[in-house]
């Protein structure tokens, strides 16, 4: 009995061990990427495992990371409007869109997603994608370490970098660079709506081929980058340069 006890005492003192270390090594990775460029996500690097096996003529994967301060000020307004018009509000959940999204796919075949811009964020930057109960606790755990260790500006800045805006274009330089010719810096405001647009599914949607559904809601999108005051709305997360209309 003796033996039991204390092999039973090392057990859960290794547990708590593996919990501790496993704790930190998150809060150095997150902090970690505070300052650094993610090189790469697991989405991407799928993607790009799915382009070899189909045998694709350009399989690599598009991705350059830039700062808020080259981009657009048009490109986290029209991602703001289309995906999560409450983004400097929340801290991380919006809970009204999740009950929401949750009631409804109770009675649809179609899968609603409530996530907010936070979310995505730490689901495509630090975990893989799939629905399970385990993944989307730690999708709320690391949704709110980089709420607090990031703060909105680098948040928003990440995801602009590593949604995927086409079959493998990630990110707001290599997409408009593809797409529309130039860099980030020069995008204006309808062409930041049709970004936002494919966003739902962007290798369904394509940004160089809208479909008559795309174009609806780049106008859609247009107009509540309008109803919400310009970059005015978003002034909070913007450089200094870029407080502009």
């Amino acid at each position: 009995m003796k033996k039991k006890a204390t092999g039973l005492r090392s057990l859960k003192l290794l547990t708590v061990k593996l919990i501790l270390t496993l704790f930190l090594l998150s809060i150095v990775w997150v902090l970690l990427y505070r300052w650094v460029a993610p090189p790469a996500t697991l989405h991407m690097v799928k993607r790009r495992a799915e382009a070899g096996v189909a045998s694709k003529t350009d399989p690599e994967i598009k991705y350059k990371f830039v700062s808020l301060e080259e981009m657009s000020p048009q490109l986290p307004l029209a991602v703001v409007a289309s995906e999560d018009q409450l983004f400097l509000q929340h801290h991380g959940f919006d809970f009204e869109a999740i009950w929401s999204a949750f009631k409804q796919n109770q009675d649809s075949k179609k899968i609603r997603g409530g996530s907010t811009i936070s979310q995505q964020v730490a689901k495509n930057v630090f975990l893989w994608h799939g629905r399970s109960y385990l993944r989307k606790a730690v999708e709320a755990y690391f949704t709110a370490l980089i709420e607090i260790l990031w703060g909105k500006e680098r948040i928003m800045e990440v995801y602009l970098n590593i949604a995927e805006m086409g079959d493998g274009v990630f990110g707001v330089e290599a997409a408009s660079q593809k797409y529309f010719l130039k860099p980030a810096s020069e995008v204006k405001r309808s062409e930041a709506a049709l970004l936002a647009a494919v966003l739902p599914n962007p290798i369904r949607y394509k940004a160089h081929q809208p479909s008559g559904y795309v174009r609806t809601r780049r106008s859609r999108i247009s107009r509540a980058m309008s109803r919400l005051g310009g970059t005015t709305y978003i002034q909070s997360i913007l450089p200094e340069t870029k407080n502009e209309n």
